[in-house]
């Protein structure tokens, strides 16, 4: 008994050590979910996108997605709610049998960045399966001799359920013989007996009919019944007997064939073949158990028939029985518990269950490029897994994730320029005796991202386009490389924007954006443009897009499309040579242009249909045409040259002009200079004619434009010198004489209506009277101003030179009043004047209507300008057509007398032009504007 009791609690340790195994897996998954078995599609089973904290409107683009160990995809998550739901029947009997725990672990990955969770699904057992017995019927033999309290094993029934669901108690129909005995192992009823209640008499009863019922513990309770027929033998009444009824044992996985296991020993009391004991393997076994052992009907031996796998089943319950060979034989039972030990025979299993490929070459250290699972059958230590790669120099590194993942990333940077692609052997090893390893390689591509701008061979080229070339004819091909692919390796071409004397480069050139090729838009003339730059731009379509330029230095090459041309002065011209002159005398010299340059432009020069013996020659190179023999009496007057100016170009393009060459005796006076003429010749062009052209036309409207304004300004004058007569009263009564005034300031009384620059003013000396220059340089007569510093003023000055003519007459009146408006003056550049002064007013031009007079500084009270005694009534002013006349009226009360200054028409004389040079001079010294700084 004791014995018995030190097996039960052996037993008992190992299954809690394997329900601690199963256990584990639950304590390291982060979610665990439990649902019941046979739950349909769509049942709800949790929030798993909120359970993880992950963001509902996220799942969807991030390609949340659920990978399984097994084949079949149970669940499946809707993407819209992140709610996890049942997408196939799960059958808990067949997915997980002999197992107390059914977990389907699953693994939850997202995407960008990778993530990955443990999630783990228990499946509830719900009773959905009713006992069953192996069969209908079971006959048992049982010798009346057999005593009371007797066991006979009945084969027990089948429900694939657990726990409660699972079978829990067995009932017998009522008998008074026999009664039903059961034990359980584990919360469960292994071994079904019958025990006899009371002997059996065959005489009474020979056969007894029983009904034995299995009932599992779920709701609904389900049950199963088989029939018992049992014959009463009168036959030997001792049956074998076992040392203990039960036996424990241990076999190594993958053990070989014929490997012992157990060897039974029974005792019969009975003596003779009723003694003999034969060993058979229980008829209620499993038929797996009977596929792995094999027992040995004479001595009791158990040894191993089939393949043990530690992975398939962990413990094996065998049932013996020890028969007799007397002519009633009688069974003895017993059973043997055989645990099965784990060796490391299974390499780990690896899957990679996300590959994010390829893998963007810029991808910082740390992305994870792929998740892998790898998962051992074995147990213990033979069960723990660790991997590695194994290149040294590769970029990537594997680390741990959660229990049985592996992380791929990124460890170094990557250059898809140099390497597009990886082979990473991936190698996981477990830590069993000795270790068994397995690798898996994957190929990883390295995408492209543009950090390659496109490369020209060169940054600066030259070209050469040849004048007059088509207008979209191919000059040159712009070709760039890019390292990068696809997108990142398309190059577009465009001209950077840039002018040629102000017109776009544009309108000359254009380039394919495709393909870089460069068009001339125009058809270039060298003549015009000799030189430009080209800038291309290539750029590449990624994102960013990068670019990198070229310079092109294109040359327009000139060909031969100018013909020179003669000076229009050459035609029909006539050079007049005395007959006198030497051999080699300079007669004229011809010259052409070409527009053209280089040979195309170099000229040379000679005659063309030259009839007789001519006595001139034309130098190749110059053009100048000279004697090369003397005149001879027989030679004509006059000779017509025909000149051919021809250019060494391909084709040769040639000008022809005439040259008229008279020969005159050596007395004749020649009309014209040659040389001169040859310059003129020279320097004549076609840019001088359009000048003088342009000069003409442009006078001819100045005259124009200045004669009508002349005649308009005229008719103006003559209205305002009339309204100036009839005004003249109010003018002089209102502004008094030629006074001085207290602030010695003279005023010019004029007419309002009159124009700003119809005044005469005339300025009062330091002797008191007028200073007329004609007059006193006439007379003798210097008249000295009180201060020698006395000037006019720059603007003064300029209306004094420009006086204003006046037709009829009219009277300025100075006047004894104050200035009226105060002006600053121009002639301010004196800080302190120190003579006399006269100022316009700033702002009102030369020509203003106010003036005024002013003399040194402080404005001494100076005494009234007189008019000399022998100054004339009337004169003439030089270059003016007014007459000026002055006259003086007796004095006022107040002793001041008011001179009257007349402004009259100067008759107009006819005077012969020719004078002489001695005239000339006195004029020019009598002329006023020569003395206006005196």
């Amino acid at each position: 008994m004791l014995k018995l009791n030190k097996d039960y609690h052996l037993t008992r340790r190992l299954v809690l050590f394997i329900l601690l195994q199963m256990y584990w897996d639950v304590v390291l998954s982060q979610l665990h979910y439990i649902i019941p078995e046979e739950s349909k599609h769509g049942t709800f089973v949790g929030r798993i996108a909120q359970d993880l904290g992950l963001d509902i409107g996220e799942i969807n683009s991030r390609m949340l997605h659920i990978v399984s160990r097994d084949e079949k995809e149970y669940f499946q998550v809707n993407l819209q709610n992140g709610i996890l739901f049942v997408k196939e029947t799960i059958d808990r009997e067949s997915l997980c049998p002999d197992t107390p725990f059914c977990i389907i672990p699953l693994q939850v990955i997202v995407d960008k960045p990778v993530q990955m969770y443990r999630v783990d699904v228990e499946i509830e057992d719900i009773n959905d399966n009713s006992p069953v017995f192996s069969s209908s019927v079971t006959n048992l033999l049982i010798s009346e001799l057999r005593p009371a309290g007797s066991h006979f094993p009945v084969k027990v029934a089948a429900d694939p359920d657990l726990g409660t669901n699972s079978i829990t108690n067995y009932e017998l129909s009522a008998s008074e013989y026999f009664t039903l005995d059961f034990q359980k192992y584990m919360n469960q009823i292994r071994s079904l007996e019958l025990v006899l209640k009371k002997p059996l008499d065959r005489e009474k009863q020979s056969v007894h009919n029983l009904t034995l019922t299995a009932y599992d513990g779920g709701k609904p309770r389900l049950s199963g019944t088989t029939h018992i027929v049992i014959t009463v033998e009168d036959v030997n009444d001792n049956a074998p007997v076992f040392d203990q009824p039960f036996y424990q044992s241990s076999v190594s996985e993958n053990a070989v064939h014929g490997t012992l296991v157990f060897k039974l020993n029974a005792t019969d009391l009975d003596f003779g073949k009723n003694g003999e004991i034969s060993y058979e393997l229980s008829n209620t076994i499993m038929e797996d158990v009977r596929d792995v052992f094999s027992l040995d009907i004479y001595n009791g031996e158990i040894r191993v028939k089939g393949e043990i796998d530690f992975e398939k089943t962990k413990m094996y319950e065998i049932h013996i029985d020890a028969i007799d060979n007397g002519d009633h034989p009688m069974v003895g039972h017993c059973k043997v518990l055989v645990t099965v030990v784990d060796v490391n025979d299974n390499p780990p299993e690896m899957t990679v269950t996300s590959l994010s490929v390829p893998v963007p070459e810029n991808s910082p250290k740390g992305t994870t490029v792929a998740i892998i699972s790898v998962h051992d059958r074995d147990s213990g230590s033979n069960g723990k897994v660790s991997c590695h790669i194994s290149a040294n120099d590769s970029p990537f590194n594997i680390i741990p994730a959660f229990m049985g993942d592996f992380s791929l990333t990124v460890n170094g940077p990557l250059d898809r320029e140099k390497k597009d692609q990886y082979e990473v052997v991936v190698t996981a090893r477990d830590e069993g005796f000795p270790s068994l390893t397995v690798s898996k390689t994957l190929k990883i591509d390295i995408s492209d991202v543009n950090d390659n701008a496109p490369r020209f061979l060169q940054s600066v080229d030259i070209i050469s386009i040849k004048e007059n070339n088509p207008p979209g004819s191919h000059v040159y091909t712009a070709s760039a490389s890019d390292p990068d692919i696809g997108q990142n390796s398309f190059i577009t071409y465009s001209i950077i924007d840039a002018s040629i004397d102000g017109i776009p480069i544009s309108s000359y050139m254009s380039i394919n954006p495709e393909n870089g090729k460069i068009f001339a838009l125009v058809s270039f003339d060298h003549e015009q443009v000799t030189f430009f730059q080209c800038h291309i731009k290539a750029t590449d379509a990624g994102l960013p897009p990068l670019s990198s330029n070229l310079t092109l230095n294109i040359f327009i090459n000139d060909i031969n499309d100018n013909a020179p041309t003669f000076s229009p002065l050459f035609g029909g011209l006539t050079i007049k040579t005395p007959k006198s002159s030497q051999p080699g005398h300079l007669v004229t010299k011809v010259s052409a242009t070409d527009l053209d340059s280089g040979y195309n432009a170099l000229m040379s020069y000679h005659f063309k249909d030259l009839n007789g013996k001519i006595p001139f020659v034309i130098s190749q190179q110059t053009g100048e045409i000279s004697l090369k023999r003397q005149i001879l009496e027989s030679d004509n007057d006059e000779y017509r040259l025909v000149v051919v100016a021809q250019d060494h170009g391909e084709p040769v393009m040639t000008a022809i002009t005439q040259v008229y060459v008279s020969l005159v005796e050596s007395g004749e006076e020649l009309k014209f200079d040659h040389q001169d003429y040859r310059n003129e010749i020279n320097e004549f062009s076609d840019a001088n004619i359009y000048l003088v052209v342009a000069i003409c036309v442009i006078s001819s409207i100045f005259l124009i434009t200045l004669i009508a304004f002349t005649v308009l300004r005229w008719q103006k004058y003559r209205d305002e010198v009339n309204d100036l007569k009839e005004n003249y009263k109010i003018c002089s009564n209102t502004g008094g004489s030629w006074m001085y005034s207290q602030h010695t300031q003279y005023r010019v009384c004029s007419n309002p209506t009159q124009g700003r620059n119809d005044l005469i003013v005339l300025t009062p000396n330091s002797s008191q009277s007028v200073n007329l220059e004609d007059y006193g340089a006439q007379q003798g007569y210097q008249p000295k101003h009180p201060n020698p510093d006395w000037r006019y003023s720059a603007s003064l000055k300029a209306a004094m030179q420009g006086a204003v003519h006046m037709e009829g007459a009219a009277v300025l009146r100075g006047a004894a009043v104050g200035l009226e408006q105060q002006w600053p003056t121009v002639s301010s550049a004196t800080p302190e004047p120190e003579g006399g002064e006269v100022s316009p007013p700033v702002g009102a031009g030369v020509n203003c209507n106010s003036w005024t007079f002013k003399y040194g500084p402080g404005n001494p009270k100076q005494p009234v300008p007189q008019i000399p005694p022998d100054f004339p009534e009337n004169f003439i002013i030089p270059g003016s057509p007014a007459i000026i006349s002055i006259r003086q009226d007796q004095p006022s009360a107040q002793g001041h007398k008011s001179n009257f200054i007349t402004f009259g028409k100067k008759e107009e004389t006819k005077k012969k032009k020719k004078k002489k040079k001695g005239n000339k001079n006195q004029d020019k010294g009598n002329n006023p504007t020569d003395n206006n700084d005196q």
